[in-house]
């Protein structure tokens, strides 16, 4: 999956020409530039690629869900219904602008379970965010009604599934916003650095002016610049967007390499009785970038985990035991350990996660294996790992 895995020489003319200017922040300095304004660049690709009429890059996808949670005017005592299986950034973007996460089941598609959303809904609901995790979405149609529905804001997390798409729309763009990472493991990457795509002008407009601390970028002194209300700091460098600018070129390069590798390696497994695999809602088109199934039980799918990573078969995740992934590990939350004092707001309307009833989240991800598609293996080199992936799991299963 990683993009740098592919570094070249379009990642390092785009670096050396910010090197070459000596400009290495995104806004002022004009006269030093030699014309090149790369976080801008990026933004605008992404727009061309992602289909949006605006697009903000910040400096990593947990500051783009920060941002575009904001910026949608989610605040103090809003509640932001989101996933259990998910990165921690999810709740952490929510807890830092003062909303309270509201955790939901998953289901077969390893994403916001529509249902249980419907029944999370209360008069705080402000935002549905599902997470497009391991590189296929949620049910965005189902999840698009429900807001319809009830007046919410949809809010992709599409950091993990960058060139996926629903119903002919790329992923990110379905929904009021979309949020991307391109940190170092990421399909495409900036090394650091994330972006918010939306088509509503008053989001970017609040996006574009929240991310530089307030400022409106009226004008072409920072000097003179106005505050409208209140920002932070999370612009992304000219460098980190030099890498990305040579980067969202490639993306469908990588997209292939990604198609091809995940198909030898699902063609092996999909001969196994007892294999399946995760659903990808109809209309979807996932990015490959992960190959998820599940097995029969919670103890034979552990046993197969540890059955590939003692005979060498790397980047397989048991995300039921995951301390990133998935809320049974989730201390920080459960416990609301926290380095200063939480909002009221959030002690009293969040769950006492410690004793929530998450079994139907439990049941899909206590039977998933997901493997890490790379862009590196040659062609002899993903022919092995499925042979050697296949007879694994066949040995595991008929034990």
């Amino acid at each position: 999956m990683p993009g740098f895995e592919l570094f070249g020489e379009q990642e390092k003319q785009n670096v050396n020409e910010v090197l070459d200017s000596g400009v290495l922040m995104r806004y002022g300095f004009d006269g030093m530039r030699n014309g090149h304004w790369k976080a801008k660049a990026l933004e605008q690709a992404l727009c061309e690629r992602m289909q949006t009429k605006y697009a903000q890059v910040v400096s990593s996808g947990t500051a783009a869900l920060t941002v575009a949670l904001a910026s949608a005017g989610v605040g103090a005592g809003d509640e932001v219904i989101m996933p259990t299986f998910t990165f921690v950034a999810s709740f952490e973007s929510i807890l830092a602008i003062g909303a309270v996460p509201i955790l939901v089941d998953v289901d077969d598609t390893l994403t916001l379970s529509p249902s249980a959303v419907e029944k999370a809904i209360t008069q705080k609901t402000k935002v549905i965010m599902p997470v497009h995790m391991c590189g296929s979405m949620a049910d965005l149609k189902s999840l698009k009604a429900i807001c319809d529905k009830h007046k919410l804001i949809l809010l992709e997390d599409a950091c993990q599934a960058i060139g996926g798409s629903f119903e002919g729309k790329p992923l990110g763009s379905y929904g009021d916003l979309g949020c991307f990472s391109f940190d170092y493991v990421k399909t495409i990457t900036c090394g650091e650095g994330g972006a918010l795509i939306t088509n509503n002008e008053d989001f970017y407009i609040h996006a574009d002016h929240y991310s530089d601390h307030g400022h409106d970028h009226v004008g072409n002194n920072r000097g003179t610049e106005s505050h409208p209300f209140l920002g932070y700091n999370y612009r992304i460098s000219e460098l980190n967007a030099a890498v990305g600018c040579a980067q969202i070129q490639r993306l469908d390069e990588f997209l292939g390499i990604q198609e091809r590798n995940f198909e030898v390696i699902y063609n092996a497994l999909k001969t196994l009785d007892g294999v399946t695999f995760r659903r990808i809602p109809q209309g979807g088109k996932q990015n490959y970038s992960f190959l998820s199934f599940f097995l029969p039980t919670e103890e034979l799918t552990k046993k197969v985990h540890s059955s590939l990573s003692e005979r060498g078969v790397d980047a397989c995740f048991y995300w039921f035991d995951n301390n990133w992934h998935y809320y049974r590990k989730w201390e920080h939350l459960t416990h609301m350990h926290s380095l200063g004092k939480l909002p009221e707001e959030i002690k009293e309307q969040l769950p006492d996660y410690s004793k929530s009833d998450f079994s139907a989240s439990d049941y899909w991800i206590g039977r998933t294996i997901s493997c890490l598609i790379k862009l590196s293996w040659t062609e002899k080199e993903v022919k092995e790992r499925a042979e050697k992936m296949k007879n694994i799991v066949s040995e595991v299963l008929h034990a």
